[in-house]
């Protein structure tokens, strides 16, 4: 049998939307990639209601707007699920007809896709599907009440992504115990504008090829390597580039080699945090996509840890400089690791799907999915939502389609805001303060009165506090939520950039152990409070906050954006601490935390729980609309927490329920009954 339409006839029953509406409807959101999906005419729900904003001016409650109105002033603002309101029955047809149609397996695997549509519509009602096996209810049952218990081949997809990650943290610290020594050897180790500007420009270089070379390969190179291929050639680029850093012997060749680890670090940085999204189950998907956070972490940690053990190492005859050489050099380890094992773990099905590879998609889900129902039903759902997309995006710039999609721009700005304010690893690496200390830490403690053996030191214990801090995260990412990580740690991370940046007052002549301490408890509380919050979040929302068709594109401008802060800081810091003092240097990356915590709250919708595709209805709502939602949070936190009275917060939006939607197998859709 024929899959049928999911037509005008399910849709405008379910929402009783004429045909010259739904046209109004149509025309005006064609050009809005999830506004309306030509599969499926939704119904636009009230975006405002008397519950929560009994203020606002009736103009603007949707009951009294028509359809055309209606479609304007919601725009993208709530979408229901593609398959809700299709009889159980019909969903049966859909699911075992898409799996025929595209060769999908043997019958065993049409029965699972039959199911899994059924499922698709609304996976945690499994108990209500009929037919299944007593094997499959336990495994369902399992994915509801046991989060954490996944295949172990899935784990071993997060533990190379996370080896990725620990690649582009050492990469990011041995460079800073290496400077305390090439620097000299190679003539700019002076205080003079030269020497600072030229010792500032050779950390940035990585970071100038992301951003202007190295992120916009991520895009080609994913097209035709795909997820696993490109992250093996962007780890073999790293391994060679770090080799070769270890046998330079100007600043020039320096920059060069270290110019070409850009072509490493950019693909990789913005490939591994999607290709983690794309495997894994939306109810743990921030928690083991955060995993590229804690092991940057680990990474920047093991540079420092490279930096002590070959701090002491004497030069042999016809080599100088063996110590930073070796330091260099080491960075090229887990890059091999990667090199080895990343085509033990399979490829993303969501990559198969986009080249239209469906059977290859589903082969894939099964190896991450415990059983064949959970990847019939995954697949499918995907499926759908993809049909969607692809009807729109046909001969259209991708880079347009994000700034001109309402939707999709809402995300770029979400995505472009982390990771210009946060840190460690993100758009927002370089003004939350992070990258400051992970590249000039051990030249901070020197600054600070402390030996360079004491001041590597304590750039370790740094590293240590940075890695150990972000496992909270793992929990707390997807139940405390992105968006409230960010708003409790940015008035701290402001607070302990400004005691460490006035530490520095502190007379050395009289209080120098006092300094020396103050110094130190600054950096380790800030890296405290940075590790899991600021950490972990921007790669992880980066990753998940674009659909599909632009997802690469997306996490390609976020990378960029990472990187070129990143790079401007490398280069302006040793110049900014001489203009502005050390304490100015931090009072301005603490003053920009503050910054962040208002844009955050305004502009920052929460992404924790939801599908890929389910995160078009978060994006759905306008900007302006939770920009004023922000700020009401924050009269409702003094309210709620201050002023110690019980009322209920807000609800902005919410995922569709659909059980009045669910028909059952019963239904008869020619009887409406």
């Amino acid at each position: 049998m024929a899959s049928p339409e999911i037509g005008p006839s399910i849709a405008d029953t379910a929402s009783g939307v004429s045909d010259s509406e739904r046209r109004l409807e149509y025309d005006w959101d064609y050009h809005d990639i999830r506004d309306f999906f030509p599969l499926r005419t939704f119904q636009v729900e009230p975006e405002y209601d008397d519950r929560n904003h009994d203020d606002l001016p009736k103009s603007m409650r949707m009951g009294n707007l028509n359809a055309a109105e209606r479609a304007r002033r919601n725009g993208n603002a709530k979408l229901a699920n593609p398959l809700a309101g299709i009889s159980h029955t019909v969903l049966e047809e859909m699911g075992a007809s898409y799996a025929r149609k595209n060769q999908v397996g043997d019958q065993e695997d049409i029965r699972a896709f039959a199911k899994g549509a059924v499922l698709a519509q609304d996976p945690s009602k499994y108990q209500t599907v009929s037919g299944l096996t007593e094997e499959e209810h336990v495994v369902l049952h399992t994915e509801y009440h046991h989060r954490w218990h996944q295949p172990p081949l899935l784990y071993i997809v997060i533990v190379v992504c996370s080896i990725c990650a620990a690649v582009q943290g050492m990469d990011e610290t041995v460079v800073n115990g290496g400077q305390l020594f090439y620097k000299h050897q190679f003539g700019i180790g002076d205080d003079d504008p030269r020497g600072t500007w030229l010792t500032g420009l050779l950390n940035s270089a990585p970071y100038l090829c992301c951003a202007f070379l190295g992120c916009w390969l991520t895009v080609p190179f994913n097209s035709l390597f795909g997820r696993r291929g490109t992250i093996f050639i962007t780890c073999l680029f790293s391994a060679l580039a770090c080799f070769w850093q270890a046998f330079t012997n100007t600043w020039w060749h320096m920059f060069i080699a270290r110019f070409f680890l850009g072509f490493g670090i950019g693909p990789k940085s913005a490939t591994v945090p999607i290709f983690a999204a794309e495997t894994t189950p939306p109810r743990i998907r921030g928690a083991l996509v955060m995993q590229w956070q804690m092991w940057t972490a680990f990474g920047i940690m093991l540079g420092y840890a490279a930096d002590l053990c070959f701090y002491r190492v004497v030069d042999q005859a016809d080599v100088v400089g063996l110590n930073w050489r070796l330091m260099m050099g080491s960075a090229m380890l887990p890059a091999l690791v990667v090199v080895a094992c990343v085509f033990m773990c399979p490829e993303s099905p969501r990559w198969y799907m986009s080249k239209g590879r469906h059977f290859k998609a589903y082969q894939s889900m099964c190896k991450l999915r415990h059983n064949k129902l959970q990847a019939a039903r995954d697949i499918y759902y995907m499926h759908t939502l993809l049909e969607a997309e692809n009807e729109i995006k046909h001969g259209r710039n991708r880079f347009l389609e994000i700034l001109a999609v309402p939707r999709n721009r809402r995300a770029m700005i979400a995505s472009e805001l982390l990771m210009f304010l946060q840190q460690v690893r993100l758009i927002s690496e370089s003004f939350c303060g992070v990258n400051i200390i992970s590249y000039y830490s051990s030249q901070i403690f020197l600054d600070g009165g402390f030996s360079p053996i004491s001041a590597l030191s304590a750039s370790l214990g740094f590293g240590l506090i940075n890695w150990v801090f972000a496992v909270p995260a793992i929990y707390t990412i997807d139940t405390f939520g992105r968006r409230n990580l960010l708003l409790t740690t940015y008035p701290f991370l402001s607070l302990f950039l400004f005691f460490t940046g006035f530490s520095f007052s502190i007379p050395t002549e009289t209080n120098n152990n006092a300094r020396l301490a103050c110094i130190a408890l600054g950096i380790y509380l800030f890296g405290i409070t940075y590790s899991p919050g600021q950490g972990p979040v921007p790669f992880t929302y980066s990753a998940e906050a674009y659909p599909l068709y632009v997802r690469a594109y997306g996490m390609s401008m976020a990378t960029a954006t990472t990187w070129f802060f990143n790079a401007l800081l490398s280069i302006t810091w040793p110049s900014m601490q001489t203009a502005f003092t050390t304490q100015g240097a931090f009072s301005w990356y603490a003053t920009w935390n503050i910054i962040g915590f208002f844009l955050v709250l305004t502009l920052l919708p929460e992404t924790k729980g939801k599908t890929l595709e389910e995160l078009d209805q978060v994006f759905s709502v306008p900007t302006g609309v939770h920009a004023a939602y922000g700020l009401r949070q924050l009269r409702y936190f003094i309210k709620r927490y201050v002023m110690r009275r019980h009322i209920q917060p807000e609800t902005l939006y919410e995922h569709e329920d659909t059980r009045d939607m669910d028909r059952g197998f019963d239904y008869d859709d020619e009887k409406g009954m």
